[in-house]
């Protein structure tokens, strides 16, 4: 059976693809099991395109999709080893060799000690770059609850990566140099 998509739609999807990617990457921790988790969100969404209100978002709807289905599949997941302070992912590590890696290290240790509610309001709004208003809809939440949720999200980073200002945030002083020579003014 072939589906018929309108082409806004079918680009809109395309678009909204490593986005999906990312976000099911932050929530499984595994590459393997985000593509398979996009590939589920295609699916359902292409299914069920007739459910789709034309003129809403369709990528707020396709992230409700997809966080939706990690969660049932995380129901179904519950009798696997839980790891929820990161212990056991920590010790399988392998130690990077350059300071953007470990940067970044740091930030997905830290992203495991926020709550999962915090977790999924700060990467929708500052990692995804959707508004209040659209991450309210994928969490099902009002928008004062995603405001909350972000507020203590980035308050709660700042203290577990003990960061005292906006200069830590960001390329550090030796890329900013470069940065700045390269591209003065």
């Amino acid at each position: 059976m072939s589906v018929v998509i309108e082409p806004a739609v079918r680009d809109a999807m395309y678009a909204a693809l490593p986005h999906l990617r990312a976000f099911a990457i932050s929530l499984t921790g595994s590459l393997d099991r985000a593509d398979d988790l996009v590939q589920e969100t295609l699916l359902r969404a292409l299914s069920n395109l007739d459910r789709f209100e034309r003129g809403t978002n369709l990528q707020a709807w396709m992230f409700t999709i997809l966080r939706n289905l990690f969660h049932s599949d995380y129901r179904k997941r519950r009798r696997e080893i839980e790891d929820p302070e990161g212990a056991f992912a920590e010790k399988l590590a392998v130690m990077p060799e350059q300071g953007a890696k470990l940067d970044f290290d740091d930030m997905r240790i830290a992203l495991t000690k926020l709550s999962p509610e915090q977790r999924e309001a700060i990467l929708l709004v500052g990692a995804e770059g959707l508004t209040y208003e659209e991450a309210a809809v994928v969490c099902g939440v009002v928008v004062g609850t995603i405001k909350s949720r972000v507020n203590r999200a980035r308050n709660r980073l700042s203290e577990l990566l003990q960061l005292d200002g906006a200069d830590e945030i960001g390329p550090d002083r030796l890329v900013r140099a470069v940065l700045e020579t390269r591209h003065p003014g």
